[in-house]
C-alpha cells in the first residue's frame, strides 16, 4: 500500500472517486460499505444521495473523529465501526439492501506521516507500523524473527532482490543493539548491491513489514470472500490497489467468480456450475492524467469491479489455496 494524498495534510484526495460513484449508482440508493473509511472521502460523496446509507469500517483509531463529524450530519445514514473489514460478515446485515462494498488499499499522508504509526522510513523511533487491532509490531518482528523468516517476508512481500543480504545483516546487528528505525534504515542500505536512483533503498522492506504487521494479505483475501456474500444480487465490489500484490490477489478472485464456473449453496445438487459474478473490462480502471497532477501518488492506483449476478451466501473460490503460501508466511508471527 502507498499514500493516497498528496503533501497537503489539510486536503484529502479519494482517489478515483468520480469513476468509482459512476460505477456504484448510489443516485438510485441502497446501503453501501466503505471498508477503509479513512477521512470519509467516498462516505461523504455517497452520502449526498438521499436514499443511501453507509456503514464505514476502519481499524485505525485515528478514523474515529472524523466518523463522529459524519454522524452528526447523517445521523440516520451512517454506521461506523473500528473492525477490521475481513470481519464485515460478523455485521448486522440480515435487513439491508447491500448494493456496493468498496475498499481503497492505499495508505492516506496523514497515516504515512504519523509518527507514532512509524510507517515511513523516514521515521525517527522505534519501529511499529501498527495500523490498529494488531496483535505485534515491526519492531517485534524486525528483533525476533530469524533470517530465513524475515528474507521470505521482504522477497515476497516486497520484491525486494536483496532480502537474503538484508536479513542477514539484520540479525548479526541486533546481537549487540535493538533495531530502530534508523538503524534498520542504515543497515538496509549498506546491504543494497545496488542503488535505485529512483525510489529509496528501504521502500521495499519497509513495505514488506507494512503488509507483514497488519496481515494485508489475509485481510484482503477474507474481505474479498465476504464482500462476496453480503452484497445482493446486482450489486458492485469495487477495489482500489497500488501494488502489484494486491492487484494479483483481487484480480484473480475476481476472474475465478466471473470467468469460472461456481457453485453456490442456493444450487440445488447436481445443477450445473454457474458463474456468479460479471467482469465488465478485464483491464484496471486506472486514474485520469488530471487526477495524476492534482494528486501524484494516484499514479498507481487501480480499480477493479464485479457485479453480483446470483443470490447467494456461500461459495466455492480457490483463493485460499491459490495464496496460500502468503498466508503461511503471515503465520511467522505466531512466534511473536
Amino acid at each position: 500500500m502507498i499514500a493516497t494524498m498528496i503533501p497537503d495534510v489539510k486536503k484529502h484526495y479519494p482517489v478515483l472517486l468520480s469513476e468509482i460513484i459512476s460505477i456504484i449508482t448510489p443516485q438510485y440508493g441502497g446501503t453501501f460499505i466503505d471498508c477503509t473509511f479513512g477521512h470519509g472521502g467516498y462516505t461523504k460523496k455517497i452520502l449526498n444521495f438521499k436514499k443511501t446509507k453507509v456503514i464505514a469500517l476502519d481499524r485505525d483509531l485515528e478514523s474515529i473523529a472524523k466518523a463522529k463529524e459524519i454522524q452528526k450530519k447523517f445521523e440516520n445514514r451512517f454506521l461506523f465501526k473500528n473492525i477490521k473489514f475481513s470481519e464485515l460478515n460478523n455485521l448486522k446485515l440480515k435487513n439491508e439492501n447491500i448494493k456496493g462494498v468498496i475498499f481503497d488499499l492505499g495508505y492516506s499522508y496523514a497515516q504515512i506521516k504519523d509518527h507514532k504509526k512509524g510507517l515511513s522510513f523516514r521515521t525517527v523511533g522505534e519501529l511499529n507500523m501498527k495500523m490498529g487491532i494488531n496483535d505485534f509490531s515491526a519492531k517485534d518482528a524486525i528483533n525476533i524473527l530469524d533470517k530465513k523468516e524475515l528474507t521470505q517476508i521482504f522477497k515476497y512481500f516486497g520484491d525486494e532482490k536483496d532480502s537474503s543480504r538484508i536479513a542477514h545483516n539484520i540479525v548479526e546487528d541486533r546481537a549487540t543493539r535493538e533495531i530502530t528505525t534508523e538503524e534498520l534504515v542504515r543497515i538496509i542500505e549498506s546491504s543494497k548491491r545496488k542503488k535505485n536512483q529512483k525510489t529509496h533503498s528501504a521502500t521495499k522492506v519497509f513495505q514488506a513489514l507494512r503488509i507483514f504487521v497488519n496481515k494485508e494479505i489475509s485481510e484482503l483475501i477474507y474481505g474479498l470472500i465476504n464482500a462476496a456474500k453480503v452484497v445482493k444480487k446486482d450489486g458492485i465490489i469495487a477495489v482500489v490497489t497500488f501494488h502489484s500484490l494486491e492487484d494479483k490477489i483481487v484480480k484473480h478472485f475476481f476472474k475465478s467468480l466471473s470467468e469460472n464456473k461456481s457453485v453456490s449453496r442456493y444450487v440445488p445438487k447436481g445443477e450445473d456450475k454457474i458463474n456468479l459474478f460479471k467482469s465488465v473490462s478485464k483491464k484496471p480502471i486506472i486514474p485520469s492524467e488530471k487526477e495524476i497532477q492534482e494528486n501524484p501518488p494516484s499514479r498507481s492506483a487501480k480499480l477493479r469491479y464485479i457485479i453480483k449476478k446470483e443470490d447467494f451466501y456461500d461459495f466455492e473460490t480457490d483463493i485460499i489455496e491459490k495464496f496460500g503460501h502468503l498466508i503461511k508466511i503471515e503465520n511467522f508471527s505466531k512466534k511473536l
